[in-house]
This record gives structure tokens, sequence and C-alpha cells, in this order.
């Protein structure tokens, strides 16, 4: 039996207790959050149709394919089961009036920073928050059903997190989910075709950023991305962000990150490490995640470059210890 067992068993009873379900992905969404989200909401209302199950918070362009989030009243999380979603502090959450509902869980696969929820299952060593959720639908498999919509997103959620099945984290359990989905119904290509497309747009701004790139002393290579540059080459910020692992090929850079510029000039970065832990310098600039994934909410340029400076320190250890 899985040491989440208990956990899983506690939920379940949980969703049984409750008749009105509110599930919340994170801000600016990836397709990890709103896969885990659309993904849970589907399990939920096709195993319990008596009940009132919605999916809350923001939704992005390249991922609607998934299908769209729900718009509520606050009423609605009167004596709600509320369940948030691969977001690792409460801040983060997508909709705020979590607080409102009865009861909270917290299923996430980040490191448990912000400690929330009645219910927390926490799994560091999940590669995506959507095995979780596939981790729990096994875990009652006899009680749960799922359509190919729910297939469809957890599907999405597990290849984005992952990088497709490249980063760490990928084990055996990783494909047995998956193809416990494919068993489900899975077709895989509206996901691919979402992925693997770019408009015009994109990929003339994919061209800027290999030109115009930069890096530190010690390797870390960075490129700056403003409200401005976005507008010039018609990209949302969503879309430039997309491209942060254009900076992973380089041979002598082991970390590398793309900075954006959101409304109101706040800028925030996007961290990504071949080798280095990364996630406790963004644990130092109002950030964090994973040790090879991580973001940090900077705020002013001049943060941004502080960042730089500490992560080019932690590049040049890591390479004097490569030696």
């Amino acid at each position: 039996m899985s040491e989440f067992q208990p956990l899983f068993d506690q939920l379940y009873d949980a969703i049984k207790a409750h008749q009105t379900i509110v599930i919340i992905p994170h801000a600016r969404p990836d397709g990890d959050c709103l896969g885990s989200a659309i993904g849970l909401r589907d399990i939920l209302r096709t195993s319990f149709p008596d009940k009132a199950v919605y999916a809350t918070g923001e939704e992005t362009g390249y991922l609607k394919f998934l299908g769209s989030l729900d718009t509520i009243e606050d009423e609605v999380f009167k004596d709600a089961l509320v369940i948030a979603v691969d977001t690792a502090n409460q801040e983060r959450l997508a909709d705020t009036r979590h607080t409102l509902g009865k009861m909270l869980v917290k299923i996430d696969h980040h490191i448990n920073i912000d400690s929330y929820g009645d219910i927390e299952i926490v799994n560091t060593n999940a590669p995506a928050a959507a095995q979780i959720i596939m981790n729990f639908y096994q875990s009652h498999e006899e009680q749960l059903t799922m359509t190919e919509t729910g297939a469809l997103a957890l599907f999405t959620g597990i290849l984005t997190d992952t990088g497709r099945f490249k980063y760490d984290g990928v084990t055996g359990e990783t494909f047995l989910a998956v193809a416990k989905l494919y068993d489900l119904g899975l077709d895989t290509k509206p996901v691919y075709d979402a992925l693997e497309v770019m408009s015009e747009e994109l990929i003339r701004f994919k061209g800027y950023v290999l030109l115009n790139y930069q890096k530190t002393d010690h390797g870390v290579a960075f490129i700056k991305i403003t409200e401005d540059l976005c507008k010039e080459y018609h990209v949302t910020t969503e879309e430039a962000s997309s491209l942060v692992n254009e900076l992973s090929r380089f041979e002598d850079s082991p970390i590398w990150v793309l900075f954006n510029e959101y409304e109101e000039q706040i800028v925030r970065a996007r961290i990504r490490s071949k080798g280095p832990n990364i996630s406790l310098t963004a644990n130092q600039f109002n950030g964090g995640g994973h040790a090879k994934a991580s973001g940090a909410n900077l705020g002013t340029w001049d943060v941004a470059e502080e960042l730089l400076k500490a992560l080019d320190d932690v590049a040049r250890t890591y390479k004097a210890d490569q030696k």
C-alpha cells in the first residue's frame, strides 16, 4: 500500500461528505495546474453526478483545448470542500476565496514551504501534481471513474511538467499512470497539436531570444523580456515565458533564466537547471519550486540583477565541484 493511502482515504471521505466542491489551481497557469484541476473536476463530476463540482481560476490560450473553468459566486463556497492543486503557497492561488470554504485540501508536489489545508497531500517525489491526482484515482479505482476529458487533462499535466518525461522524478509509476490514461480512452493528438504549433509571431520572438540572450561570468544564460518587447512582437507574456527552455542547450550553462515583465512592470523569473539546486536561491527571492525548476517574484529589474549575481555564484560553485 502506498504511504499516501491514508491521506487518499481522508480525501475520498471528505469528497463524499461535501455536496459542493471547488478546485483551485495557481495563478498564471501552466499545463500541470490546469490539467490537475480540470482532470480532478472530471473525475468528481463523473463519479458523483449528484454533487456540484467546479474549477475556478485563470485560463491561458495555449491550453484552451482542455476546456473552460467555471465562474462562481461567493456563496458557492459556503459549506464547500475546497481543493487547491499544484500550489505551494496560498498567496499564489488563482482564487483567493478559498478561505470561504468549510474545508481546505492541498494537493501539491512542490517543497512544502507554506503548510496550509486541513488535509495536505504533498509528494515532492512526484514529477507533476497531475500524477498525484492519478495516484488518488488509482487508490479508489473501484469507486471512481473519468471520461476522455479527464484523461486528456491529466496527461497534459504530466507531459508538460516532466518536460515530456525528461526531468528528474519520472519513474515507472509515471508511465503506469499514463498507461492507465490510455486505457481510459486518452487521445494525445490534441495535446501535441497544441504544444507543437507556434504562431509566426512567437517563432519570430524565439529568434529574438536566441539572438539576444546573455551570459554571466560563470555561464548563467538569461534573457530579459519587457512589456514593450512583447507588444512589439505581438506575443503575450505567457507565450514569451514558454520559451524558457530555448536557453537550455548551451554546453557551459548549468543554469538559465527567463525574466518577464508583467502588468505594472512587475518582474518575475523562471529559473531552470541542469545540475545545481536552484530552489534555495529562489526561496531567497520570494519564490521557490523544485531543485531544477523554480520561479521567483522579483518586483523590479534591480532585484533581477541581484538574483543573477546569486545564481552566478551557484554556477561558479557547481562548476568548481565538477572539476
